[in-house]
């Protein structure tokens, strides 16, 4: 009969267990660098909110609503003028500006609607442009017609037929005619106006047309005695 021999199974050697705190090393590294990663993403998004944030409200911690500091929106004016040849009329944009919109808004010249546009549709670097190429374009109006500079002045408020208006009626303008356009143009109908060159005036009112005292506006501008309140066009409409 045979005999039942048992086989020893041989085991493996015992090896080393893993080293937990080796294992802990090999990782570390891995979770450093996550760290890292998730701790500069958030600082990119936090820089990028504060961007944003400034980038929007630049114009409101300048005073303006087109972010421009007086001395850049001065430059960019000038910059336009000599692109135009008109550079020695610089001191007579830059009155525009002041009386248009004291170089605040946006369409810091209003020529949104020198152009047909609804006002204000203009960025400022377009109403810029706009607004110093129109004067360019009354200014050789007028010389060809042999008007004076005070009909240019209300033109750019009232449109380039102020300058026919004046040329049919004396060739040289007037308060008288400035008015009258502005009578016949709004049908005669009276807003009130209670600046102060209209208080002086008339007590307080003008036609709903344009604006009948920006000649007026624009010398006191150019005056640099005549206090700001005198020289704001924001009480039209």
């Amino acid at each position: 009969m045979a005999k039942l021999f048992k086989t020893k199974t041989k085991h493996p050697p015992n090896l080393p267990k893993p080293d937990a705190g080796r294992s802990d090393l090999l990782h570390e590294p891995l979770h450093k660098s996550s760290k890292s990663f998730w701790l500069l993403f958030l600082c990119l998004i936090i820089a990028g909110s504060w961007l944003t944030i400034y980038i929007e409200n630049r114009g409101t911690l300048n005073g303006t609503s087109h972010g421009l500091s007086s001395e850049e929106l001065a430059y960019r004016i000038e910059e336009a003028a000599r692109q135009e040849g008109i550079a020695e009329h610089l001191p007579e944009l830059q009155a525009i500006v002041k009386v248009e919109s004291n170089g605040q808004s946006e369409d810091v010249f209003q020529s949104s609607e020198s152009l047909g546009l609804p006002p204000n549709s203009l960025s400022v670097d377009e109403s810029i442009d706009q607004g110093v190429s129109y004067y360019k374009d009354l200014l050789e109006k007028a010389d060809q017609l042999g008007l004076d500079q005070d009909a240019v002045f209300q033109a750019y408020n009232y449109g380039s037929g102020y300058l026919d208006f004046v040329a049919e009626n004396g060739g040289k303008h007037t308060a008288a005619l400035a008015e009258e356009f502005s009578r016949i143009h709004s049908d005669g109908r009276i807003v009130t106006y209670p600046n102060p060159v209209a208080i002086e005036s008339n007590g307080g009112w003008r036609y709903d047309y344009g604006n009948m005292f920006y000649v007026q506006l624009i010398h006191n501008v150019l005056n640099p005695d005549i206090p700001d309140s005198e020289v704001s066009l924001s009480d039209s409409a």
